[in-house]
């Protein structure tokens, strides 16, 4: 399995960038599938942004054009670059692995969230 750990959140006027971070750590061969997820007060966890082992990217409509899902070469670090923000993208965003230990034991992990504050 791996440990996840989320960094970058903060308070930003509405139109400005930031860009989150989740180091990695643990068996990364075995992920196979990486995933920015947010939950905003009063609201269900949903995922935003999602890459693939092989880098194939996905995102929500709510953030599509906006945001930004990346890995660094070593797949250590996943990246969440976000631009354009609106007060609707406050939340916890956390981020999440999904993986496959020695092919037959499934497993996901979540880091602890990191807050952002987006005011109008």
């Amino acid at each position: 399995q791996v440990q996840l750990k989320e960094s970058g959140g903060g308070w930003v006027q509405a139109g400005g960038s930031l860009r989150l971070s989740c180091a990695v750590t643990g068996t990364i061969a075995s992920v196979d599938q990486m995933a920015w997820y947010r939950q905003a007060p009063g609201d269900q966890r949903e995922v935003i942004a999602q890459i693939t082992r092989d880098g194939n990217t996905d995102y929500a409509s709510s953030v599509k054009g906006r945001f930004s899902i990346a890995q660094d070469n070593t797949k250590t670090t996943l990246f969440l670059q976000m631009n354009g923000l609106k007060p609707e993208d406050t939340a916890v965003y956390y981020c999440d692995a999904e993986g496959t230990i020695g092919a037959v034991s499934p497993f996901e992990s979540w880091g602890r969230g990191t807050e952002v504050a987006v005011s109008a």
